[in-house]
């Protein structure tokens, strides 16, 4: 009988446990479906309080930089030569408001306007008269407001405040980028400058050549073309004595140098830039004796390395590095 009780109670509290199992895990699983979403939404609100953060950020930048412009004209705040420039190109004589050279901004804004407003006008006269030397002043016009924009450029950079004995490497792109050989020449390299403008001179020589024959062997070549449709048209210079299909491949030859011609003039303009950045930066780079790799016989004990007791001595090499 007592065996019978034990059992049975035994059951009873078995299936009191395994209840009590049951509602802990519903317990459970409700707490985590009314918790979960909870957290997830947590998660999405977060998330989209920092893309608003963030579009809001993007949207004070603007300004900020404008800000910074307007605070380097006033001097209270100081940018770097790069963006002085970059904003000079975009709105002409901001580099010497920079620089505080206000003298120079309505010298600038008037001869650039007088130059262009006398390109204008002599292009005018050209179509009207149809005379050569008005379009000859047109192009001299234009050329000298290019010049003055560039000479405004350079002029802001030259001026652009620097530590003094010290070559920047920026201003040495920079002047490099404006007009080939100057940065070479702030580098105090001047050997350098005769060798650029003789390679561009050869280049564009190269350039001349080929586009002056690639012209006059079109030309024929239409002529010719012309002429074989119809015998009432002028005949070219090579009639008789080249072919079509002789002036057409002189005609794409020619074309194929010229353009390489081109290519080879902007690898060189650009080589010329890369030169004066290397070479400025290298010339700021500390090569005295205080940087220095020294190979020395030295007299070392085996123990350190083979762990003996007693050490003997043993000949060996040092090498010592200083770095400054």
């Amino acid at each position: 009988m007592i065996l019978l009780r034990l059992i049975s109670l035994f059951r009873s509290n078995a299936r009191f446990c395994a209840g009590c199992k049951k509602m802990a895990t519903v317990a459970v699983f409700a707490v985590f479906c009314i918790l979960n979403p909870l957290q997830i939404n947590s998660q999405v609100n977060t998330f989209s309080q920092e893309e608003t953060v963030s579009e809001e950020e993007e949207k004070i930048e603007e300004p900020k930089r404008s800000q910074n412009l307007i605070k380097g004209l006033k001097g209270i705040d100081s940018l770097s030569a790069s963006r002085v420039m970059l904003t000079s190109m975009i709105i002409p004589a901001y580099s010497q408001a920079y620089n505080r050279q206000y003298w120079k901004i309505p010298v600038i804004y008037a001869g650039g306007a007088a130059l262009i407003y006398g390109g204008i006008t002599s292009k005018s006269l050209y179509g009207k008269t149809g005379d050569a030397k008005y379009l000859t002043q047109s192009n001299l016009f234009y050329t000298g407001a290019g010049l003055l924009y560039l000479g405004s450029l350079i002029d802001g950079l030259s001026n652009y405040k620097t530590p003094r004995d010290e070559i920047v490497p920026i201003k040495a792109t920079l002047f490099s980028t404006f007009l080939p050989g100057l940065g070479q020449a702030y580098n105090g390299e001047y050997w350098k400058i005769p060798l650029i403008y003789g390679g561009f001179s050869f280049f564009y020589y190269w350039f001349d050549l080929n586009n002056m024959q690639y012209n006059r062997f079109r030309t024929a070549y239409n002529m010719e073309y012309d002429y074989s449709q119809d015998a009432s048209k002028p005949q070219s210079e090579f009639h008789g004595r080249l072919s079509i299909q002789s002036l057409k491949n002189y005609r794409d030859t020619y074309r194929r140098q010229r353009d390489y011609a081109i290519l080879y003039l902007a690898i060189f303009y650009a080589v010329n830039i890369i030169d004066a950045t290397v070479f400025a930066h290298l010339s700021n780079f500390d090569v005295s004796e205080n940087l220095s790799f020294n190979l020395s016989p030295a007299v070392m004990q085996q123990n350190i390395l083979f762990a003996q007791n007693p050490p003997t001595p043993a000949l060996g090499l040092n090498l010592k590095i200083t770095l400054k």
